[in-house]
């Protein structure tokens, strides 16, 4: 048997929240107006650094409610029994601001929402979670 580490195995760290942000065929282009869309994601990216990872993914079809943001918890959100958390018509500042505020405190399972967040959650289909949502 060999006493070498295998390299697979992930590095232990920081459990973390990963917050996605849809930039597919309608969040993130100009079919949602008035929106800087590439300052939304810098933002997003800057005020998480080091507290979340943040990802900007392919469409997620809802576009019905772009611009879609997916908080999804960390390994210890999951285990305290937190579930992604599906957010529609983040189109200002004060939304991601507050986005920013919850995945910083750690998220979901770890940190309550800020009450004003309950205005942008929606429940997509089925098919659609389970895209994003397999652990």
């Amino acid at each position: 048997m060999s006493r070498r580490p295998r390299k697979d195995v992930p590095a232990q760290g920081a459990s973390r929240p990963t917050v996605s942000v849809c930039r597919g065929c309608c969040c993130g282009t100009e079919k949602i107006p008035g929106v800087d869309h590439a300052a939304q994601l810098a933002r997003l990216r800057s005020g998480l650094e080091g507290a979340a990872t943040v990802r900007a993914v392919e469409c997620l079809d809802a576009c019905e409610q772009g611009n879609v943001i997916v908080v999804q918890p960390s390994a210890d959100g999951r285990r305290a029994g937190g579930r992604p958390v599906w957010l529609g018509l983040v189109n200002d500042d004060h939304a991601e601001q507050d986005v920013i505020t919850w995945a910083t405190a750690g998220g979901p399972g770890l940190a309550d929402a800020p009450d004003i967040l309950d205005l942008y959650v929606f429940q997509p289909s089925r098919r659609v979670r389970a895209g994003l949502e397999t652990p």
